[in-house]
C-alpha cells in the first residue's frame, strides 16, 4: 500500500479519538501511554469518542478520566487522517488548551509529566507528531493524512487551514 493509492476524497475511518496537549507556563502536559494505542509512547491524554459523544465532549472527558484534571480554554486545531497497512483506520481530532483545573495524577492509562514546549520528547511519540505539533502550538489550524505500517511512517500529507 502506497500513501498515493488512497482514495482520501472517499476515505472513513473505523474509529474516531481525540487527542489533548495542555500548555501553561511554557510548559506543556504530556503522559506515558500505559495501555490502548500507543502504549509505552508519550502523547497527550485522550482516546475513542463514544457514540452520541462529540469531539470536544470526548476531549475533555478523556482529560478527566486519564489524568484527572479538566482542560481550560480548549479549542480544536487539527483533523488527521490515519490509515494502516493492517486495514485499521483512525479520524483523529488534535485540541490545545491553556489551562487546566487540579493536579495532573497517575492513572492505570497514563502517567503524566509536565515538559518545556522546547524540549517536547518526539523521538519518544507517534512518528506524525514533529509535523503537526509546532503548527498547533502557533494556534494554526491543520488537516494531516498519513499511513502507518505498524509503528513506521509510510507516507503523509498536512494543509494548514
Amino acid at each position: 500500500m502506497k500513501f498515493e493509492d488512497i482514495d482520501w476524497k472517499n476515505w472513513t475511518a473505523k474509529d474516531r479519538a481525540t487527542q489533548v496537549f495542555i500548555v501553561r507556563n511554557a510548559k506543556i502536559l504530556m503522559i506515558h501511554r500505559k495501555m490502548g494505542m500507543g502504549v509505552g509512547k508519550i502523547s497527550g491524554p485522550g482516546g475513542r469518542i463514544e457514540k452520541g459523544e462529540t469531539p470536544i465532549e470526548c476531549a475533555v472527558r478523556e482529560v478527566q478520566e486519564e489524568i484527572c484534571v479538566t482542560p481550560k480554554g480548549i479549542q480544536q486545531l487539527g483533523e488527521l487522517r490515519f490509515q494502516f497497512v493492517d486495514g485499521y483506520s483512525l479520524h483523529g481530532y488534535a485540541f490545545l488548551a491553556s489551562d487546566c483545573e487540579g493536579v495532573p495524577q497517575e492513572t492505570e492509562e497514563a502517567d503524566p509529566f509536565w515538559v518545556s514546549v522546547h524540549e517536547i520528547p518526539y523521538e519518544k511519540m507517534w512518528a506524525d507528531d514533529h509535523l503537526w505539533m509546532p503548527m498547533m502550538l502557533e494556534g494554526k489550524s491543520f488537516s494531516g493524512r498519513f499511513l502507518f505500517d505498524g509503528d513506521e511512517m509510510l507516507g503523509y500529507q498536512i494543509d494548514s487551514c
